[in-house]
Order: structure tokens, then sequence, then C-alpha cells
């Protein structure tokens, strides 16, 4: 139980230190709690209000929007989701102030493409993915299973705020929030006006359908649990959910083909919480034969690089294939790592990741402008020099 635990809310404590380290000495971005939206059962796991940090854009990007959601996980039972009421990751009251780092940074020379527009980041407090919608609320448990109410009453009140005006917006998100981006993409861009240029962006979101070292189907199994219990299939998306079992529609290699909404794919192809979690679960590995490997890649045996070198070749086969599209943008490095928007070192920085000497950053910028095709995928592990071990956050 304690390991299945970690696979789903081990990768949130990450992903916020991420930000708030990589922003270290910037200021406190205001923290909007957005309690108008109780009344509407809007609310994460414990019945708190939902919450996003909001910096107003200015001068060229004031009707510019980014709109970036929080990662960490998912929780499959009650038990999993109980725990998430005692922390950030199922409940407002224990949310804080923070910085606003790489994709979401303030500053023109780290961020030239989004630095001025009005930028926000959704906190992730429901374990679903921004997915779930239960009207019963669990008596024993006074659990609240309505992230995608909460999607939705935090998108509204950014359109009161000006967003239904906006000229360019891009929803964005990390690890789970990237999940989400996929999953919201379509949708996001009916509530924009016509006019708008509306584009989407997943960072380490592109969980793939695959077997684990013991070749079972851990992940599938995963997801079909937490759609159930947060009554999910009801807000996927239907251009997928018409074609395909809605438990598939949870996964990105069957969504994105039906898309109408420009996306940009931003993952490492060995990365590093889908290594740990999704090929090499615990669950799948009893004697802990890969748990040196999955701390540092660079323990791994000869065996278990060639597995490695297996999972990035059946992630490249899960991706669109590039060139079918000049709307689709992919940065798939070899680096070991996961979420690598929300850090300025990794995100656009001297000596972050790069391929063919571009960085995560301007390949972004590159592809929202339309100021070229940036689809670039990396040589295999260790290929790249430029990778940072950035595997913790």
């Amino acid at each position: 139980m304690e390991a299945s635990r970690a696979w789903l809310v081990g990768a949130a404590a990450a992903v916020v230190l991420g930000f708030v380290v990589a922003a270290a000495g910037a200021a406190d971005v205001e923290m909007v709690f957005l309690k108008s939206a109780v009344s509407k059962g809007a609310v994460c796991l414990d019945g708190s209000p939902p919450v996003y940090h909001f910096s107003p854009g200015s001068g060229s990007g004031a009707n510019n929007w980014v709109v970036h959601m929080e990662g960490g996980g998912w929780c499959r039972n009650a038990d999993e989701c109980s725990v998430r009421k005692g922390n950030f990751r199922g409940s407002s009251k224990f949310m804080r102030p923070l910085s606003f780092s790489g994709i979401l940074g303030g500053s023109q020379k780290s961020n030239p493409d989004f630095y001025n527009w009005n930028r926000v980041k959704i906190r992730y407090c429901d374990g679903s993915s921004f997915t779930g919608d239960v009207e019963t609320v669990e008596t024993a448990t006074n659990l609240h299973y309505r992230g995608f109410r909460v999607w939705r009453a935090i998108i509204d009140d950014l359109l009161a705020r000006g967003m239904n005006k906006a000229k360019n917006a891009l929803l964005s998100g990390c690890s789970a929030g990237g999940l989400a981006a996929i999953l919201h993409c379509d949708r996001f861009h009916d509530l924009l006006p016509a006019t708008a240029k509306v584009k989407c962006f997943s960072d380490a979101g592109y969980f793939v359908d695959g077997k684990d070292i013991s070749g079972n189907n851990f992940v599938r199994t995963i997801y079909k649990n937490v759609m159930s219990l947060h009554g999910s299939a009801k807000n996927l998306p239907a251009s997928c959910t018409s074609k395909q079992s809605s438990e598939l529609c949870f996964f990105p290699q069957y969504v994105v083909p039906t898309l109408r909404t420009p996306l940009f794919i931003l993952n490492a192809a060995y990365d590093s919480w889908q290594i740990k979690n999704v090929l090499a679960p615990s669950a799948a590995d009893p004697k802990k034969t890969w748990a040196q490997c999955k701390l540092d890649i660079k323990s791994c045996s000869s065996s278990q690089l060639a597995t490695l070198q297996n999972f990035r070749t059946d992630f490249l086969a899960a991706l669109p294939k590039p060139g079918q599209s000049p709307s689709l943008g992919m940065f798939i490095d070899s680096c070991y790592s996961h979420c690598q928007s929300g850090s300025q070192d990794t995100w656009f920085a001297d000596g972050s990741p790069s391929i063919q000497k571009t960085q995560i950053g301007k390949a972004v910028g590159d592809w929202f402008y339309d100021r070229q095709v940036s689809q670039k995928i990396d040589c295999p592990y260790p290929c790249n020099p430029t990778c940072k071990n950035r595997e913790d956050d």
C-alpha cells in the first residue's frame, strides 16, 4: 500500500519545490482563494476553496494569458485521497505563497516570450488531473471529488478578470497538470474568444500506456481506479471517448490525435518519474533490483540500460509522428528528468538542456508564435551533454 501511495503522490512536493527553489529571492505572487466557488461545489478534496496565483500582464502582454496547472500524482481510493486532505495536495488550508519561475517567470531575459503576459498557476488539490465531478460527498471521510468543477470555476474567474478579451492564450501544466493540459485543451480553446490564438503545452504529462518490467499494465489499472472514484469519464474529451473506451482516454497517446487545438509536448524520453513508477514500480520489483538505477541512471546495469532504451523506443512510438502537422510542437530530450518548464535553469538559461543548440524556452516560443516548426527529438542517452540531472523535480 505504501509503495503504491508513493507512486500516486510522490511527485507533488517535488513539483512545487521546483518552482519555489528555482525562484528563490523573487517576490511571492498573489494568492487568490476562490471562496465564491464553494457554493457551486467547486472545492478541494477536503471541501476548502480552490486557489490560483495571479501575476497581471503589462505592455504588449496585457491581453495575453499563460495558465499553468500544478502537478502531483493522483489518488485512486478514499484512503489515498484522505492522506491528501492533510496537506496542500488536497486542501487549500495548507497552501502557501510561492514565486514564479521558468515559463511563469517575469524577466524578459529569462522568459522572453511570456514574461509580460498575465501569468497564472492553478493549484492542484483534487487528485484527478482536474477531471472529477461526483455530487455525493462521502460522509465517513468528507471527501469531495470535484476536480473538474475546480478547473471550470477558476477558468470562469479568469475570464471575468479579462481573459475573455485574450489575444493570445496558452494552457500549460506539469506532470498531472501536463496531462490536464491535454485533457482540457480543446475545452479551454472553446471558452476563449474566437479571434484569439490559443494553444496548449504539456510538460512531463505524456504518460504512456505501457507494461511494467513484470509485464503488467500497472498504469492502466491505476488510471481506471482514479477515473471510477472521481467520476472522470464524462469530463474526458468526447473526441476520444467517442472512439475509444473511456479508460484509454486518460492516456495522451489516444487523446492527442483527436485534438483540434495546437499542442506542444515537452518530455524527457527517459522521464524519471515514469521510469520509477510506470516502468519499474515497486510492485513489479519486490527485490528492489532497480532501486539504484531509479535513483541515478548512471548506476543502471547494462541490461537495465537496454530496458530503458526499449522504454524510449516505446515512448517515441506513442508520440504523434513528427512532420504530420506543423502545428504540433515537440521537445523530447534524452535527460533523466521530470518537469522542465518550471525551473529557470532547465527552461531558458546558460547551460540549459538543448537539442540542436535550441533551449526549451526558445523552442516553445518559436512554436507559439509560428516562427518555425518546432519538432525536436534528441539522440539516445547518454548523447546529450547539456542534460542536467533534474530527476527530482
